[in-house]
Parts: structure tokens; sequence; C-alpha cells
């Protein structure tokens, strides 16, 4: 039997922050598809956090377009990330299903996108800290 699943926010903060990790550590090994997934991961898991801090059911979805959508409704101002959100899906899909290995990213992508998308994950910390 599974174990039941975390509602708590600060639980899924905890283990964005370990996805934020290995993406450190993936990018220092030259591993631009593990560290692009990791980032999806983590940039998931950021958003997941904060929603379920205002009583959203928990999905299980990695569609960063769909959760930044609900994000949006409590932070307008979390809009500007649309663009590399959708990048760091695209990061996801290559790592996880061959026919898209294509769309794979450089490590100068991944770099990049984390750099982007940084001011998020501390927009939602400190949302969650105000709780």
């Amino acid at each position: 039997m599974p174990p039941e699943e975390s509602f708590n926010p600060v639980d899924w903060l905890r283990i964005a922050e370990k996805d934020l990790n290995r993406v450190a550590r993936l990018v220092d090994d030259a591993d631009a598809e593990g560290a692009g997934f990791n980032l999806e991961q983590a940039t998931e898991k950021f958003i997941k956090s904060y929603l379920l801090t205002k009583g959203w059911t928990l999905k299980k979805t990695h569609n960063l377009d769909s959760l930044l959508n609900e994000l949006v409704q409590y932070l307008p101002e979390t809009e500007r990330f649309r663009g590399v959100c959708q990048q760091i899906l695209d990061f996801y899909w290559a790592d996880r299903y061959p026919d898209m290995a294509e769309m794979a990213p450089s490590l100068v992508e991944v770099r990049a996108a984390f750099s982007e998308v940084q001011p998020l994950f501390e927009i939602i910390k400190a949302q969650i800290t105000k709780c």
C-alpha cells in the first residue's frame, strides 16, 4: 500500500528544494537533460506548494501551464514566468520521451531558465513563510 500523499505545503517546498540541489549537481556533471528534468520537477513542486496553502486539491500533473493558470489567480505578478515555465516543461518531455529527444536542452538553456525562474521560487517561498 503506497503512503498517503502529503498536503502540507512545507513538505512540497522541502522536496522542491531537493530538486533544485539536484539541478546544480547535474549541471556540474554536464547532464543538461537530467538538470532540465529536475528543474521542471522543482518548478512544479514550488507551484503546488503555494496552491496547497490556498486549499487547492492536489492534482498529479506536470502541466506547468495549467498550474501557472491557477497560481496567477492568487499571485497575478507570476504571469511573467509563463514563457520560462513553458520552456522548462519542454525540458521534462525531452528527458521522458524518446521521440522528443530533439527538444533536449543545452546546459546554457538550463542555466538561463534556472536564472529566469529563480524569482518565482523566491516569491513562492516568501508567500509560504507568511502562512
